[in-house]
């Protein structure tokens, strides 16, 4: 691999040397950028052809070198014969213009080493392409290695070279002298040019009508480049030292022999004994084998055969040769109609460029892309005839690749895509979008392409907006999702009047397609509002009009049902979670309202009462937002739920009502705390359900310093028994002088320590037989949990437990008498100054005595409200 790189690393220092050492020093350097060496030409391939730029506009051209060293071997006299000859031919070709002939851009210029001067650009010489590859760079490049003549191409060709050899004859009267294959320049479009005018004879009388050239007698001790080739050369140039334009047409005859021979002329000469091998080769042409042309097509089989005739009045003339049926190929006439399309008008331009797509698909690609398409993207700086040449360039564009496309195409389709009028085409453009889309460089596409679509959708005639609708869906699939959402969708205005004009069958069902694929799609979507404001009504009014047959009535009744059906399931979706939500907040406003009606002693609004009432209205629902106008969003649901957060906080608040304290009467008679303690446990363990029950509390009996227990016994305040119903919330009464009014949990049961001070009795439970029966089955923990509630249950198991529906269990608190402060002791609503309904909504979590000495709140409201919106 390194021995290759190395090679390779040689060759190019030893090109780029050669290149170098040759043109350096040269004038041409001055305006000519020179690049690398691609072929030879010229009279005994001694033109070295580079290719080059211009410095100051970048035009393309082709660098012809002489290079003086290889005449070093020749001496002084012959080596300025050899230069004087080559300066002639080049100064007679600057001379001449003509389509035919080799353009000449830049003079010769001559400097110590070299001769140079600049041309068209070139692609290689007849000769290098029919196999000769005399001073070509090593390796041979590959593009003139594999190059293969089309038939189309040698049809043309031949009929360029005719033309060009009619206007030096009739226009000119000039006898070319060495028409041969070297002689023959290929430009970079493939048209054949003709060079090499050193040898160039013009006539002595120009103004007669038969012009007469003086040839010079053959000198064989001249250099090879002094004298013309002599294989190409009539036989009375030699033998009769006599030529005329006949003689011009034998040479063509050659050339044409070699271009079906793979480069071989007719006859090989001996150059060292140039008279006996022309002596012979006369002969030959006199009696000439069919045989020897058996390679030439059999249409032009027989000129050739004319051209090659030893008399040279029999040679058809150059005018004659143009006009023969050979080259009336369809390929070669369309071609030849390419190059005189500078003297047609636009209507004949108009005509040819229609019927083009039909003989396009019959040419050979290469002749399509370097010979038709530059003729076509010329003619885009005439507008009016860019809707006739626009369609043949795409067509074009269809079979090249896509690096084809962007390096030959791409470049000269960039400013038409800018161009609105005439509107034909923005329309060819549309219709060939998906070709556009799939070649161009996602760069360009966003740069031009879509700006181009953009522009017919904003067009002001309303028949330019109707075709984009109509091309749209078949390429939407083919455009990036974010310019669909951001440019394209936006720029769809479907919402657009079409009261003015009559809508076609091909626009109705392009809106239809649009409403569909946004409907459908899984990114866009349409939002419910605005299928129910806008897509909906417009879709209706569509679907009545008179152009629909029944299957297309169809489909729009199909989008229109599938409309309906996501919407009515959306917004129903909606009111279903805002009734929800709506009756959880209703039987929440119930318990406060039945919590309120039921306390009975409050002679003003506390203002825990007044800010709850700020919350609640006369109905008992809540003072916020109509719920039924409340969008379901994220927002909107943690903003609901941190408003009724909030109104559950300032509803537990405590009444901030000042209080009597009267202060507790001392016990007159010590008290053994310790031995009460004792007995008190002892006495636990003997208590049964058929124990006498324990005697009220005493209006103006000695409250101990212990909090108070629970009328229901230390049974139910600590659910020590088991064999209990329900459990109690375990929830007592302390005075409010010793805890600042506050309500606080229970402790254990030590009441038996406050109500029988020194004695040791086992007390009396037998009150509550008929509550606790011993027949009762046991229950377990888990059936002893509250119920969980349903939708639309009132959550109020405690009311129910201890409310006025159960006589049996508070029948004796309703005399119970007032304790310290006026306050009602005993267990229930009426015991607890500070009670609220929310208190008991989540019976299983007790609450618990916060730092402060008040009641920590519940979080089972805000629970609630996470679980509801997520």
């Amino acid at each position: 691999m390194e021995s290759m790189l190395n090679k390779l690393k040689s060759t190019v220092t030893k090109v780029t040397a050669d290149m170098t050492s040759a043109v350096m020093g040269n004038p041409v350097t001055r305006e000519f950028e020179v690049g690398r060496h691609i072929a030879s030409g010229g009279p005994g391939m001694c033109w070295r052809i580079y290719n080059g730029t211009k410095k100051s506009t970048k035009q393309e051209v082709a660098v012809f070198v002489f290079d003086k060293k290889m005449v070093e071997k020749y001496q002084k006299f012959d080596k300025d014969q050899i230069i004087e000859s080559l300066k002639r031919g080049v100064q007679q070709l600057t001379r001449l213009r003509h389509p035919r002939l080799l353009t000449v851009q830049h003079p010769l210029e001559e400097s110590r080493d070299c001769l140079a001067f600049c041309t068209e650009p070139v692609f290689a010489s007849l000769s290098n392409v029919l196999g000769q590859w005399d001073n070509l760079p090593s390796p041979v490049p590959t593009d003139i290695k594999d190059y293969k003549l089309y038939d189309v191409e040698t049809k043309y060709g031949l009929l360029q070279i005719s033309e060009g050899l009619s206007f030096l004859h009739s226009g000119v009267k000039m006898v070319h002298g060495n028409l041969c294959l070297e002689n023959v320049i290929l430009n970079k479009s493939g048209a054949w040019k003709i060079m090499g005018f050193d040898f160039s004879i013009s006539s002595i009388n120009p103004s007669d009508a038969e012009p007469k050239y003086s040839c010079k007698e053959w000198e064989p001790n001249l250099p090879p480049l002094c004298l013309p080739n002599p294989e190409y050369l009539a036989p009375e140039y030699i033998l009769s030292v006599s030529c005329d334009a006949a003689s011009d047409m034998y040479s063509l005859g050659v050339v044409m022999h070699a271009v079906f021979n793979e480069g071989k002329p007719v006859f090989q000469v001996n150059k060292h004994d140039i008279f006996k091998s022309f002596s012979r080769q006369l002969d030959q042409l006199s009696r000439l084998s069919p045989t020897m042309l058996n390679k030439i097509p059999e249409e032009v089989r027989e000129h050739v055969k004319m051209l090659l005739s030893v008399t040279p009045n029999v040679r058809p003339d150059a005018d004659q040769m143009t006009k023969i049926p050979f080259f009336d190929d369809v390929g070669a006439v369309t071609l030849a109609y390419f190059d005189s399309l500078f003297q047609r008008d636009n209507l004949q331009k108009s005509q040819f460029y229609k019927n083009l797509p039909k003989v396009l698909p019959k040419l050979p690609k290469r002749v399509v892309v370097y010979r038709i398409l530059p003729a076509l993207t010329s003619e885009f700086v005439n507008p009016d005839m860019v809707p006739f040449v626009l369609p043949n360039v795409l067509l074009i564009a269809e079979e090249c690749t896509k690096d084809e496309y962007v390096r030959l195409i791409l470049p000269d389709l960039s400013p038409v895509f800018k161009q609105q009028e005439p509107v034909q085409i923005l329309l060819i453009f549309l219709q060939k979008m998906d070709l556009l889309l799939t070649k161009t460089p996602p760069e360009d596409i966003k740069n031009s392409v879509l700006p181009m679509v953009y522009r017919a959708l904003e067009a002001p005639s309303i028949q330019i907006q109707e075709l984009c609708l109509n091309i749209i869906p078949t390429f939407a699939n083919l455009i990036e999702y974010p310019s669909m959402k951001n440019a394209l969708i936006p720029r769809i205005n479907l919402s657009l009047s079409f009261d003015s004009v009559s809508l076609s069958l091909s626009v109705l069902m392009g809106v239809l397609g649009i409403y569909k694929c946004t409907f459908s799609h899984k990114k866009l979507g349409i939002p419910k509002e605005h299928l129910a404001a806008k897509s909906l009504p417009h879709l209706v009014s569509l679907s009545i009009d008179n152009n629909l047959n029944l299957n297309q009535f169809n489909s729009f009744m199909a989008v229109i049902k599938d409309m309906l059906t996501r919407m009515e399931a959306e917004h129903k979706t909606k009111l279903e979670q805002l009734h929800s939500m709506q009756e959880q907040q209703r039987s929440m406003n119930i318990n406060t309202s039945q919590t309120n009606q039921s306390e009975e002693t409050k002679p003003t609004p506390s203002p825990g009462n007044q800010v709850r009432g700020h919350f609640l209205d006369n109905e008992g629902r809540g003072d916020c937002p109509d719920e039924a106008n409340m969008s379901l969003t994220l927002e909107e649901k943690q903003r609901l739920a941190k408003e009724q957060e909030q109104a559950a906080k300032l509803r537990n608040q405590p009444a901030l009502a000042p209080q009597s304290i009267k202060p507790a009467t001392p016990s007159t008679q010590a008290k053994d705390l310790t031995s009460c303690l004792l007995n008190n446990m002892t006495s636990l363990g003997s208590l049964s359900l058929t124990s006498p029950p324990r005697p009220g509390l005493i209006q103006g009996s000695t409250i101990s310093a212990y909090p108070s227990t629970t009328p229901m016994g230390s049974m139910a305040s600590n659910g020590y028994n088991p064999t209990m119903s329900f459990q109690t919330g375990g929830q007592g009464m302390r005075p409010p002088g010793l805890y600042g009014g506050m309500a606080t949990t229970s402790t254990p049961n030590f009441g038996a320590l406050t109500h029988n001070q020194g004695s040791t009795n086992t007390p009396d439970m037998s009150a509550l037989d008929s509550l606790f029966t011993s027949n009762k089955p046991k229950v377990s923990l888990n059936q002893m949990a509250p119920p969980k509630l349903t939708p639309g249950t009132t959550a109020t198991p405690w009311l129910n437990q201890f409310g006025s529906a159960q006589p049996s269990q508070t029948a004796p608190m309703q005399g119970a008498p007032l304790a310290m402060g006026g306050v009602t002791s005993g267990f229930g609503m009426q015991a607890n100054p500070f009670f609220s309904p929310q208190n008991f909504s989540q019976p299983t979590s007790a609450p618990v005595m916060n730092a402060g000495g008040g009641l920590r709140h519940s979080s089972s409201v805000n629970n609630d409200l996470k679980d509801l919106f997520g």
